[in-house]
């Protein structure tokens, strides 16, 4: 009786973990998929949902608007496992996460399954819809990133070509040949360029620039005089960098950012240097490789050791300074939340499947990027952009708007086409809060190597996700 007793201890105890993940094991994935799994939602609305099927996995997981929101929900699949929310989440929603039971420490000891709980998103659905009809509308790859300044919620977040993920929520024949094929697609739709992908961020970084250039005292605000020559010759080079738009010589810093000189800014990042633009960077949120919304983010890194040459390119968002649409629309909502980085996230709560509330995602402070005074110094530069610069299609009429334009060289010899980027925050009137900020990438936009690129690309689909969370 004792050794019997000890070997079903060993057996359930010791070894079960062993025995649930064998390969010729199929009771866990079974018992997995004989319940509905517990939704994602949108304004409250299910986006996802549970269909019962003929095989001995019961439910299979179902999407409304899969593509849309494919960039939020990732997919839970039968055969392939899960991806953002769907895996980051993917205790709760099957139902076996201890807290989910009334008891969650003895729910835990005796791995009691109860109904599958729900994750409820931070997205708007209007916000989300524009953005992923404007990126459509271009008929390039792209993504869409918008946050709220004031707390950190993600309001939309688009990356296209996007995927249906029903179609690998199975485990038949049809699932094995939906994922060949997306997985062998050269465009990377399952790809979430939103968070995974890191661009150079070309002009749109003058902004963290503009930042330092003022923090650091280099440049003695925003209407000084700049005393930059025009051409710039880089540093311990023969290379002359030059401007695409005219009276950059000696610009002031607001005026520099208002017609976007490369010049300008590419010299002020000389003269602070390296540390000073990369302690910069890191405030507004860089170098972090530990970002989750809960989904992990890929770092956005500003290069580590550049030499003089470097760091000025670097400073017009070239040679290796990179970032996610998520981090440039960080940039923004620091500028327009007065100087404070709000910590971005996805989820709002998790709840049980009676909707009652487990866990609640409270709003707290990344980074410090600038002061106030600074951040308002910004602020108006930004606004300028708008008003007067390369960013007038995002004008909203009645509306404070702050923007800045981009156009990221890339490939062998900067020759192949650029990116088109715009940055943006907006608010309804002068003195009330920033509802919002975005970012927008456009891939291959254009083949004009100026900012007016970002402008006409990627600033109208900014401004209509802008309107659209304005409007709510």
């Amino acid at each position: 009786m004792l050794a019997l007793l000890g070997n079903a201890t060993w057996v359930q105890a010791y070894k079960a973990d062993t025995y649930d993940h064998m390969q010729g094991n199929r009771r866990p994935q079974i018992v997995r998929y004989q319940e509905p799994r517990g939704d994602i939602l949108v304004a409250d609305q299910s986006i996802t949902g549970s269909t019962r099927t003929t095989s001995d996995l019961a439910y299979g997981r179902s999407y409304t608007d899969g593509p849309l929101y494919a960039p939020v929900t990732g997919y839970a699949s039968q055969l392939y496992g899960s991806s953002l929310i769907e895996g980051v989440e993917d205790d709760l929603l099957a139902g076996t996460d201890p807290l989910l039971g009334a008891w969650p420490v003895l729910t835990a000891i005796t791995r009691k399954r109860n109904p599958g709980g729900h994750v409820a998103t931070t997205i708007r659905p209007a916000a989300q819809r524009a953005a992923f009809a404007g990126l459509a509308n271009t008929g390039n790859k792209g993504a869409v990133a918008a946050i709220d300044p004031t707390t950190g919620a993600i309001l939309a977040l688009v990356s296209t070509p996007s995927y249906d993920p029903g179609r690998l929520a199975g485990a038949g024949k049809a699932t094995q040949r939906s994922w060949a094929a997306l997985d062998g697609d050269p465009d990377r739709p399952m790809l979430n360029r939103a968070l995974r992908e890191t661009y150079p961020p070309g002009s749109t970084f003058k902004v963290v620039t503009a930042a330092a250039a003022l923090a650091s005292g280099t440049v003695d605000g925003a209407d000084t005089p700049t005393a930059s020559p025009d051409p710039y010759p880089l540093p311990e080079t023969h290379t002359q960098l030059g401007n695409e738009a005219s009276g950059c010589r000696d610009a002031t810093l607001r005026y520099a950012l208002t017609v976007s000189c490369n010049t300008v800014f590419a010299k002020l990042g000389v003269d602070m240097g390296a540390d000073v633009m990369r302690r910069q960077a890191k405030a507004f949120g860089f170098d972090d490789t530990k970002l989750r919304i809960p989904v992990a983010v890929a770092e956005s890194p500003f290069p580590k050791q550049p030499d003089r040459p470097q760091t000025a390119l670097s400073s017009i968002g070239q040679f290796d300074t990179r970032a996610t649409p998520l981090q440039m629309a960080m940039v923004a909502a620091g500028v327009a939340n007065d100087g404070e980085v709000m910590k971005p996230y996805l989820v709002d709560r998790l709840t049980r499947s009676d909707g009652s509330t487990v866990q609640r995602t409270e709003r707290r402070t990344l980074t410090r990027a600038v002061t106030a005074p600074i951040a308002r110094q910004l602020q108006q530069m930004m606004q300028a952009v708008v008003t007067e610069g390369t960013g007038g299609n995002a004008k909203i009429d009645g509306v404070v708007v702050g923007g800045k334009t981009g156009t990221a060289q890339h490939g062998e010899n900067n020759r192949a086409v650029p990116y088109a980027w715009f940055i943006a925050y907006a608010k309804p009137t002068p003195d009330a809060k920033p509802a919002v900020a975005v970012a927008v990438v456009v891939e291959d936009g254009a083949a004009l190597r100026t900012d007016i690129t970002g402008g006409g690309l990627a600033a109208p689909i900014a401004k209509a996700v802008m309107a659209a969370v304005l409007a709510r």
